[in-house]
């Protein structure tokens, strides 16, 4: 199964995020941002599944909680940066 992680700039955002999501009804998971895709200091993630991302997205805009960075998160562990 294919994965997004919206990556935040802290934990109470994460928390936030998953909380705005789960409110809707999207399933969510907060874990810390893997190295790679952290950059600078630490960050924390969201995790949706690819079928959730496009609704995910809208309530995050109606809420007024806008991602950093989107990556999509492959079945062989690799990351790419998703441009919206």
């Amino acid at each position: 199964m294919v994965y997004y992680l919206i990556v935040c700039r802290s934990l109470t955002y994460a928390q936030r995020t998953a909380a705005a999501l789960e409110r809707a009804g999207i399933t969510a998971y907060i874990l810390r941002s893997p190295r790679i895709i952290a950059g600078e200091g630490c960050s924390h993630s969201v995790k949706v599944s690819e079928r959730n991302l496009a609704r995910a997205l809208l309530v995050l805009e109606r809420v007024g909680l806008s991602p950093r960075r989107i990556y999509i998160m492959s079945g062989d562990g690799g990351y790419k940066e998703v441009l919206l």
